[in-house]
């Protein structure tokens, strides 16, 4: 309604979103075909060497929209109350004998959980799924002791069919407020948000992607987007200027591309 036309929102899954953005990194520079995109933009780099795309050279950022806090859970039903309990129990037992769910191979999660067992020196069995979706209703049905994820994990702790452990940023989110980070639970070093932000095809008009920005911001600011973005998905609003988002993609893919090769993470 803002930019008086009408906008089909069409979802292209596969290889962790590098399908859907390469498509639109190779369509028209005209204002018609935008992308929207997550964790897996600055991590894919490191882990897929031929995605048909190169995001500083094919796309032009319009927004970092929004950021949070990986959570890491365990169901409800299971014993342990605090992630330093789980460390505990993972050195009485046997190497990946606790479980922890990610939203995939090569994902933000995956990297993430590498990250810990390096600091930690701890093995769990990991445990891919295939997306957020999916991996929330494995975590809500107590099938696994772990579950690293964002947004899709968050109606599940609100509902207390899962319980939080840990927080992956630098410092405790407003939303979860009383779940200790990373650093806190003795694991330090580890700073990693999820987060969304947009991008179109490189060479679209500066004036197109100026105002499809200023249409963005607008919508973002309404209340009923902003309850649902910061209340039911627990995002930090950010919408930072095309510069800042750029500049965000570079670092985040250069420390994912360490993570990967320190760790020795691959995908097959």
């Amino acid at each position: 309604a803002e930019l008086g036309v009408p906008v089909v929102v069409e979802n292209r899954p596969g290889a962790g979103g590098t399908m859907g953005t390469a498509s639109v990194a190779r369509s028209a520079p005209d204002g018609q075909t935008f992308v929207l995109v997550f964790d897996s933009h600055v991590t894919n780099p490191a882990l897929m060497s031929n995605r048909g795309f190169d995001s500083a050279r094919d796309l032009a950022p319009i927004s970092l929209i929004g950021t949070t806090a990986v959570l890491i859970v365990t169901p409800a039903p299971r014993r342990w109350q605090s992630l330093p309990q789980v460390f505990e129990a993972a050195r009485q037992e046997e190497p990946e004998a606790i479980s922890c769910a990610s939203n995939g191979n090569g994902t933000m999660t995956h990297l993430l959980l590498a990250q810990i067992q390096s600091i930690t020196g701890l093995r769990f069995l990991h445990v891919p799924y295939g997306g957020g979706g999916p991996l929330a209703t494995a975590a809500a049905g107590n099938q696994t002791d772990l579950a690293m994820g964002a947004a899709a994990l968050s109606g599940h702790v609100a509902s207390g069919l899962v319980r939080p452990l840990a927080q992956t940023g630098a410092t405790r989110s407003g939303k979860y407020p009383q779940v200790p980070t990373l650093a806190e639970c003795g694991v330090p070093g580890i700073d990693a948000v999820s987060f969304t932000g947009i991008l179109a095809p490189a060479a679209t008009p500066e004036p197109i992607l100026r105002r499809f920005r200023e249409a963005l911001v607008g919508v973002l600011a309404s209340p009923t987007v902003q309850s649902r973005m910061t209340g039911a998905l627990g995002f930090d609003m950010v919408m930072s200027s095309p510069e800042d988002f750029g500049r965000f993609i570079e670092s985040q893919t250069a420390t994912w591309q360490r993570v990967a090769r320190e760790n020795n993470v691959r995908i097959e």
